[in-house]
Formats: C-alpha cells, structure tokens, sequence
C-alpha cells in the first residue's frame, strides 16, 4: 500500500523512525538514479560521520586508571622502590555519540571523477551539526560537482534562510554551471513531492527522480502502516493541520 499522504508523511518525521526512513529512502533514490545513469555513471552510498565530544572535554577518549593495586619491591640495587602490579590498570571510555549519516554520490564511471552529491537532510545537519554539514556543503559548492539537497524535515532551521518562500518542505537543485544561482522547489505539507532533475555532465540530460513514487515505494515495502500510527506527528502539526493528518490515517482492524 502507498502512503495515504499526498505529499511527505508527517509521522516519518518522528526521532525514533526517521534513521531508518533516511537510509531506506536513500536506497530507493539509489536504485531508481542507477537504471537511468548507468552506464556511463554509477551512484554510491556514501557516509559523513560526526563526533560528538563528551561536554567539557577536549579529547575524544579519557583513559583514567580506576583500581591499582600493588606491591613495592626493592630493586637490584636495593635503593629505590618499584611497584609490582597485581592487578591490571582499569581504563575509562568516556561515552561518545558517533552519528553516521549517509548520502550519495555520483561519479562518472571512465574518470571516477564526482558528478553529483545529493543529501537528504537529517535533524542533526539542521541542528548541531549545522555548521560542519555547512561547511561540508560550501565545499561542494565550491567544487565542479553538483548539489542536490533534499528536506523532508519540518524540524530545525531551514537552509537556504535568505529569500525562502514558505514551506514545510524543499528541495534545492544547484547545477555547477549555473551558480550561484539554484533552483529551488517549495513543498506544502498537503503538496505531493516534486519530480526533480539530477544534474549530470554536460551534454547529458538531467536523471529525472520521481520524489513522491520513491516515497510510496519504500513507505510499501517497509510496511511502515503497520506501526508508525502509534505515534504522533514530530514537531507536531497545527490543529487544522492534525485533524486533515488523522482523517488520512489507516484505521487499525
């Protein structure tokens, strides 16, 4: 069953489920892009990976002794004194979050030169990792690859801020020839998701990525109906808004 949504989902958004709706929309995004570029340009699954430091520390691992227990002896020389150890040096990993988070890239199969980056926006590029993913992206940007920038997040700051129109949800198409100018598609929460064009070498036509049939596709064969319900719209909706997401919601039994 496709998603009773004409447009994205709502309750994908929640914090628990939307690690595994990232990656699966990825795959489907993938599989869809490797059937109209191959074979002159193949797709990857790629990873970024941010650290996050424990507070107050500058080093990623603290090593602290814990227990020691030992005994002096004198050494040969019987002057000063050693320690024996009884008992091994107990260390302390301080706990750390790693979060990996995927994208794709397309590279062109004769060079293996990048073609084309797209991302699909997690929380954490919109919240505290902003400026690293920022940063990640000003290098694509900068570079002769394009940029495909997909957010299906209603959460966290929106990128770009200057001269956004409103929208629940947007995709951003920067082709390298045409910067600094980008296209830019503005999604309503009731608006299905667009059909975009993905840039590839020139004279290449764009791969056109039907958003919305990706989206039914993995939402069907995650059989996501059978438990993301039980939740709630994360942010949650306007009252107009939840009343219109409740009446599309499947009935259980």
């Amino acid at each position: 069953m496709p998603s009773p949504f004409p447009g994205m989902n709502p309750y994908l958004e929640q914090p628990a489920l939307w690690p595994d709706f990232h990656v699966e929309f990825l795959h489907g995004l993938k599989e869809k892009l490797v059937t109209l570029i191959r074979p002159k340009y193949f797709a990857l699954l790629e990873r970024h990976v941010y650290v996050q430091e424990p507070p107050g520390e500058s080093t990623s691992v603290r090593l602290r002794p814990d227990i020691l227990v030992a005994t002096s002896r004198p050494t040969d020389e019987g002057g000063v004194a050693v320690l024996d150890v009884a008992a091994p040096v107990q260390v302390e990993h301080l706990a750390q979050e790693v979060e990996r988070i995927a994208y794709l890239e397309i590279r062109e199969t004769r060079s293996g030169e990048l073609v084309a980056v797209v991302e699909l926006l997690s929380p954490s590029n919109k919240r505290e990792d902003r400026l690293t993913y920022l940063a990640r992206r000003e290098k694509v940007l900068g570079s002769a690859a394009h940029l495909v920038e997909i957010d299906l997040l209603r959460g966290g700051r929106p990128m770009p801020e200057a001269d956004r129109p409103p929208c629940s949800y947007s995709v951003l198409v920067s082709h390298a020839d045409g910067r600094p100018r980008a296209g830019f598609w503005p999604i309503g929460l009731r608006d299905p998701l667009p059909e975009i064009p993905v840039p590839l070498r020139r004279p290449d036509p764009p791969a056109k990525l039907d958003l919305q049939a990706i989206l039914h596709r993995v939402y069907d064969a995650s059989a996501y109906e059978d438990f993301i319900y039980e939740g709630s719209p994360d942010p949650s909706l306007s009252p107009d808004d939840a009343e219109w997401a409740s009446s599309l919601v499947p009935k259980r039994g």
